[in-house]
């Protein structure tokens, strides 16, 4: 088993084919996203020393597959509480009605709204709006034992508003999703690229560099880079990147750099 002492942030899975984390503090244990299977999620996470029934609640933050994919079975062999906004959840309900023609059930459904703030055990969770094609979607910032987490990811740009909700977290993930050159050339349709660079799409290498030299404040001891694609990125371009950028903030030696991955869980990060 991990150890129960402090904070950690076990990133299970990150891309187009499934998002999973844990932020987990002494006493409480929240799942960030449910976007691969269940046999999965407990796959990964036993592989990193954890009980899936460890587990206290889950978190969601849109309704897209890659984030829902394993939900409904995941609450239903944990039967612990899954927190969602009343959007997000009216539009999964409508989905999976629409893919079955059932209607789903969540037994312990709790809803949120975006701005304000909620405690599941010791860790104080505050939601807040981001910039994506969904019904509702939301970032997330965690506190607990005098530490702050912030979530990220699925978003076309990096408002104000969120830059604000960002400042002063010790661990950090940021969505870079793609290289826009590779993305230009790349495989898929013109809609889908140009849905995926739009305001509302998803945060490029280029653009995820920008926000780190020039609005990032410099404070995180570890920065994330998640969800990146598959088809349009390369882990190298994506932290060549972000290196040049954290080093023009003289961030370099302050912030540790990791990449999150699709294939496999990321070694938990404690502090």
């Amino acid at each position: 088993m991990l150890t129960s002492m402090g904070v950690s942030v076990s990133m299970l899975a990150s891309g187009s084919r499934g998002n999973c984390a844990i932020v987990a503090s002494a006493r409480t244990r929240i799942l960030v996203d449910a976007g691969v299977s269940c046999r999965e999620t407990f796959k990964r996470m036993k592989a990193l020393g954890d009980d899936p029934h460890s587990l206290s609640a889950i978190l969601i933050t849109h309704e897209h597959s890659d984030h829902i994919y394993g939900l409904a079975t995941l609450a239903k062999r944990l039967r612990i509480p899954v927190f969602m906004t009343g959007a997000t959840h009216q539009a999964w309900a409508r989905a999976l009605r629409a893919e079955n023609g059932e209607r789903p059930n969540l037994e312990k459904l709790e809803r949120f709204e975006s701005g304000h703030r909620f405690q599941i055990g010791d860790i104080e969770v505050k939601p807040f709006t981001i910039p994506h094609d969904a019904a509702d979607p939301v970032g997330f910032t965690f506190r607990t034992e005098g530490v702050k987490v912030g979530f990220a990811t699925d978003l076309g740009y990096i408002p104000a508003s969120v830059r604000d909700h960002l400042r002063g977290c010790d661990v950090l993930v940021l969505e870079s999703n793609h290289d826009l050159e590779m993305l230009r050339v790349g495989p898929y349709p013109w809609c889908v690229k140009q849905r995926v660079m739009s305001r509302v799409g998803h945060l490029s290498n280029e653009a995820l560099a920008d926000f780190l030299s020039s609005d990032y404040d410099n404070s995180a001891t570890f920065v994330v880079l998640a969800h990146l694609s598959q088809e349009n990125n390369h882990p190298e371009i994506a932290r060549r990147q972000a290196e040049r950028a954290l080093a023009k903030r003289g961030g370099l030696f302050c912030n540790r750099l990791l990449l999150a991955s699709q294939a496999e869980a990321l070694e938990p990060i404690c502090l």
